[in-house]
């Protein structure tokens, strides 16, 4: 930390910079009356002194992320920064004003609009864009296009979004949500020994999430399109930061959007939420495309998250840092591996070169370089290290029990561990702690000396995630379970799902063994796609196909005949009312009632 350079305080004056007005009042509150978002909650990182309960590097970064309000970016465009984890951009057209990212919550895009309204007029909005397919970019749509003004309001988003939008909510969407709690702090009190932000922001927001479909797509590189009067040139760039990603230039505004791309921090390479492995390769090519395509033709260049970059020379080289960074990461931890190294070894050999190392935008306050090569090596290699003895290890219990018998028994697995942790030793007294846990669960030493462990590992860490992480675990340990607080689960989203995704939901969710000895087939006749989807549950497998038309056999058990929205309402509720069936209609019961329901709160830091 002493060879950062914390009297650069360029970051600060940018971060300042266009400043137009703060939010009279900073708690943005759901129709109940509850608050789902605060503004003022990080007021406390005002102080210019670092506590000792938190890393220096992420408490400037957190400085930086806590403040809120309307900025302007360059005439005609502005930001709204604080009001969620991500940023709403707003761009004056001729009549009204394109929005970009409506945050999280249809309640923080709407006090996020109310606020630029406030300031620049009560002007309609005559366009949204939608930079990628994440849920802090979409999720507070229904505020921006309400209901019945979807044929007036043109919704832009790069090709394949809405499939990528929806389908992290279908397969593993409860445990990513779940593990989302812990990532993200959103629990934790906000103070100087919690939650100090995200890294890439503060936290996430609680209220109500919502999903416009787009009636525009990007579908590539060079297309132009334009919205109440104002140009946009688009770079198409999947599978970055998102499956569906773009950047994009406003060239009457010389002003370019790197949507989450480029922002100031080491990104993500694996979230600790879970996800598909990105391809920091592909990255690292887009951003090469990116500066050949718009260097030069920008003064500004703004993101979904933080604060912009003025001037070429600084734009040039922030780009060529973030180049660089996805770049270096990728192939030396290639290299490491054709040498031999396994993931966790090359997490503690491989380091940033020193130009890097020194940059506040390339610091590991989101992703970290020892998750993200772990997540190369996993890209590449998956998660066998070609070792025997990790080919058939016990489970974690399992390993625990057995630990605690070796070291004779659980208090003596607890005394062990708190040697090393008085040693300074805590990723290791963690692990023999964790054991404890595993081993007897209810042994109140084992828990309280693991969670102040965590609390040392937390406090300590520069990575925003990696703090909340480690702070929410010692918070479950201490017996307060952080709860599922952000609801996925809208009925937009559900409506958006095809119906290819909606039997995989089902799939996902059929319990497997008591579905050993049944078999059955349906067919889906949905008349608003007019296609037939076949559905067949044997060896405990739900299968599919699809062809087009009408069913042309009745070998099924049962025939619906229904619309999209009506199969929903009949999943929904087992109620065929108004849907042409012909079978035996008890059969969609029989397939529902073999379902697991998903539980949104289970634990992670304990059996």
């Amino acid at each position: 930390m002493a060879d950062l350079p914390f009297d650069d305080v360029r970051d600060f004056a940018n971060a300042d910079r266009g400043f137009v007005a703060a939010p009279a009042s900073t708690a943005v509150t759901a129709e109940d009356g509850s608050v789902v978002w605060d503004c003022g909650a990080y007021a406390f990182m005002t102080a210019a002194q670092c506590p000792p309960t938190a890393n220096p590097s992420l408490w400037r970064q957190g400085q930086l992320c806590a403040r809120y309000g309307l900025y302007e970016v360059t005439r005609g465009i502005y930001q709204v920064r604080g009001f969620d984890l991500s940023n709403m951009t707003l761009v004056e057209g001729e009549r009204g004003v394109v929005v970009i990212d409506p945050l999280i919550s249809t309640e923080t895009a709407a006090a996020a609009l109310a606020l630029y309204r406030e300031h620049r007029g009560d002007r309609p909005v005559t366009g949204l864009v939608y930079t990628h397919s994440h849920g802090d970019h979409f999720g507070g749509s229904r505020a921006i296009v309400p209901h019945g003004s979807e044929q007036d309001i043109p919704v832009l988003a790069p090709a394949g979004f809405l499939e990528h939008a929806v389908a992290e909510n279908v397969y593993a969407g409860t445990a990513m949500t779940r593990r989302a709690v812990y990532m993200y702090g959103a629990e934790l009190p906000k103070g100087p020994a919690g939650q100090i932000g995200a890294g890439l922001g503060a936290t996430t927001s609680t209220g109500t999430i919502s999903l416009v479909p787009p009636t525009v797509h990007i579908t590539s590189t060079g297309q132009e399109e334009t919205v109440d009067g104002v140009r946009i040139a688009f770079q198409l760039t999947p599978g970055t930061e998102a499956p569906s990603e773009m950047n994009f230039l406003f060239p009457d505004h010389r002003a370019l959007c790197m949507a989450e791309n480029a922002t100031h921090t080491l990104h993500n390479v694996l979230t600790l939420r879970g996800a598909v492995v990105r391809d920091p390769r592909i990255w690292a090519h887009y951003l090469s495309g990116a500066l050949a395509m718009f260097e030069g033709k920008a003064d500004v260049v703004f993101a979904s998250h933080h604060w912009p970059t003025w001037g070429q020379e600084e734009i040039t080289a922030f780009l060529t840092g973030q180049r660089d960074l996805y770049s270096y990461l990728h192939d030396q931890t290639l290299r490491l591996i054709n040498q031999g190294l396994t993931g966790p070894e090359i997490a503690e050999e491989l380091t940033l070169p020193p130009a890097l190392e020194r940059t506040w935008a390339a610091r590991g306050y989101y992703g970290s370089v020892s998750h993200n090569v772990k997540a190369v090596y996993q890209r590449y290699m998956g998660w066998f290290d070609g070792n025997p003895a990790h080919l058939w290890e016990h489970p974690p219990v399992e390993q625990a029990r057995r630990f605690a018998a070796d070291y004779g028994g659980t208090d003596a697995l607890v005394a062990k561990g708190r040697e090393y942790a008085d040693a300074d030793d805590l990723r290791f007294a963690a692990t023999l702690l964790n054991h404890a846990v595993f081993a007897e669960p209810g042994h109140r030493g084992a828990r309280e000396a693991l969670a102040a462990v965590y609390d040392r590992l937390g406090q300590g860490a520069e990575n925003g995630t990696w703090r909340n992480f480690y702070l929410t675990g010692a918070m479950e340990l201490r017996g307060r379970l952080a709860k599922v607080r952000l609801d996925t689960a809208n009925p937009e989203m559900a409506m958006a799902l095809t119906v290819d995704q909606l039997i995989d939901s089902l799939a996902v969710r059929v319990d497997g063994p008591r579905a050993w000895d049944t078999r059955l087939t349906m067919d889906w006749h949905v008349t608003d796609h007019r296609r037939t989807w076949r559905l067949t549950l044997s060896n405990g497998a739900l299968t599919y196909r699809s062809t087009p038309g009408a069913p042309t056999a009745t070998t099924a058990d049962l025939t619906l005949t229904l619309t999209q929205a009506q199969l929903l309402t009949a999943l929904a509720t087992r109620n065929l009312d108004n849907v042409t069936t012909e079978g035996t209609p008890d059969t969609l019961s029989r397939l529902l009632s073999l379902l697991a329901t998903p539980d949104p709160d289970f634990p992670l830091v304990t059996p």
